[in-house]
C-alpha cells in the first residue's frame, strides 16, 4: 500500500508537472518587428548613459502614469486587476508546493535506499560473524 502511494503519487505529479502545464518553448531566430527590436536596442544604449537624475526623472514619469491610470479606473477594473494579482499568487505558490513536494519525495526515496543498503550490510556482518564463529569452534 505504502510503495502503491508512493509510486502513484509520484506518477501523478510527473503527470500534473508535464502535462497539464506545459514549458513554454523559447522562440529562436527573428521574432517580431525589426524596427522595434532595434528601438529597443537604441532606449537601453541611452538607458547606459542617462545620470541619475535623468534616470529618477524617468521612474517618477512611470510611475506617475501608473498612479493616472488607477486613478481613472473604475471598480470594476480594480477588482479584477486584484483578482489577477491574487491568481498570480496562487500559482507561484502552487509551484513552490509542488517543487516542495518533488523534494519531499526524493528525500523519502533516498531514506529508504539507505535503509534498505542499512539492512543488507547487517545481514552481511551477521553471515560475516556466523561463518567466523562456526570456523572458531
Amino acid at each position: 500500500s505504502f510503495y502503491f502511494k508512493l509510486i502513484f503519487g509520484s506518477y501523478y505529479f510527473c503527470f500534473v508537472q508535464f502535462s497539464l502545464f506545459p514549458i513554454p518553448k523559447r522562440k529562436r531566430g527573428i521574432t517580431g518587428d525589426v524596427a522595434s527590436r532595434r528601438e529597443e536596442i537604441r532606449k537601453r544604449e541611452r538607458r547606459v548613459v542617462e545620470t541619475a537624475e535623468e534616470r529618477s526623472r524617468r521612474l517618477s514619469t512611470i510611475a506617475q502614469r501608473g498612479q493616472d491610470r488607477r486613478a481613472e479606473e473604475t471598480e470594476e477594473q480594480r477588482n479584477s486587476r486584484l483578482v489577477i494579482m491574487a491568481q498570480r499568487g496562487q500559482e507561484r505558490r502552487a509551484e513552490g508546493t509542488n517543487e516542495q513536494r518533488n523534494s519531499r519525495l526524493s528525500a523519502m526515496l533516498q531514506h529508504a535506499r539507505e535503509r534498505r543498503l542499512n539492512i543488507i550490510e547487517g545481514q552481511n556482518h551477521h553471515q560475516i560473524q556466523t561463518f567466523y564463529t562456526a570456523r572458531t569452534v
